[in-house]
């Protein structure tokens, strides 16, 4: 079974793929219009999105500027990907939109300090992976405030398919109209909105995926990648398997460390992004594993 298998799986395993249409898209008409933008107008909300995902705020001016054309035009757009619910719209040009979801977290402390953990280097992670996809690959991403921003740096309109556990990473691609979207079965598990069990593993089974984003609570030479719950380590094991390709996102503080449950052996990874904090002395065995080492 290849990889386009997924864009035909349903709710066997108590998920669901749901099929996108491009930003910008209108339903038809009752004529049977589509109500679809031009090609250039498609090209300028591609590229007002993807200068929104780099710097997270645009202004009409700059737009106007960049795109060349007239600042009338670049309120059209804005109002039209606005009004598609992908940003939202401010005097004078528009920003990201945040989260809702995690609204009732705003004031859990234990949550908002992973959050803000080497918050600009997972950053920075996370734009590195994204960068490696390719168009019409189906990737897979484990729990993680790290995969959680590669997600965030996806390309516009490549035809992804997206394999996840985590509810919250379905939540904030919810609003990504290019992409399909697949989540496992499973039972909610802690704070980090996973879902684990047999359920989840056995959603996996009849899947394939291009590239696995792995995020991990520590990674060790001797003892591979792992995690501090046993149901997760489960279910992202079941993840590596199906991946064709398997990246490690991790920063700096994560290498060198045992946590409770092994995910996979070093020997099964491809790829280790992390940050320029991570010293030579703490890269080099990857590399010389033959293990890609990217750091940003």
């Amino acid at each position: 079974m290849d990889s386009q298998v997924i864009g035909r799986l349903h709710s066997d395993g108590g998920g669901e793929v749901r099929e996108r249409t491009q930003p910008g898209s209108a339903p038809s008409d009752a004529n049977g219009t589509s109500g679809k933008p031009s090609n250039k107008q498609q090209s300028r909300l591609t590229a007002i999105l993807t200068k929104l995902q780099q710097t997270g705020t645009v202004t009409v001016d700059s737009l106007s500027e960049d795109l060349t054309v007239s600042p009338v035009t670049v309120r059209r757009d804005l109002d039209q990907l606005a009004s598609d619910g992908l940003l939202q719209r401010t005097h004078g040009g528009a920003v990201s939109i945040e989260p809702l979801f995690y609204e009732p977290f705003k004031n859990d402390r234990s949550f908002q300090a992973q959050l803000e953990r080497f918050a600009d280097e997972k950053r920075r992670i996370g734009r590195a992976a994204a960068a490696l996809i390719q168009t019409g690959e189906t990737i897979a991403l484990s729990p993680g405030t790290t995969t959680m921003e590669v997600i965030r740096g996806l390309p516009l309109n490549r035809n992804i398919t997206v394999i996840t556990n985590t509810v919250n990473i379905a939540m904030e691609l919810s609003k990504r109209k290019d992409l399909n979207v697949f989540v496992t079965g499973g039972h909610l598990h802690g704070d980090w909105f996973s879902l684990v069990g047999p359920a989840a593993t056995q959603s996996l089974e009849r899947m394939l995926a291009h590239t696995m984003f792995i995020g991990v609570d520590g990674i060790d030479m001797e003892m591979g990648m792992s995690s501090l719950s046993h149901e997760e380590a489960n279910v992202i094991a079941a993840m590596v398997r199906i991946a064709r390709r398997r990246i490690v996102v991790a920063d700096h503080s994560k290498i060198g460390v045992v946590a409770g449950w092994r995910i996979c052996q070093i020997k099964d990874l491809h790829i280790l992004i992390t940050d320029t904090g991570a010293t030579e002395e703490m890269v080099a065995p990857f590399r010389r594993l033959g293990i890609e080492v990217i750091q940003v």
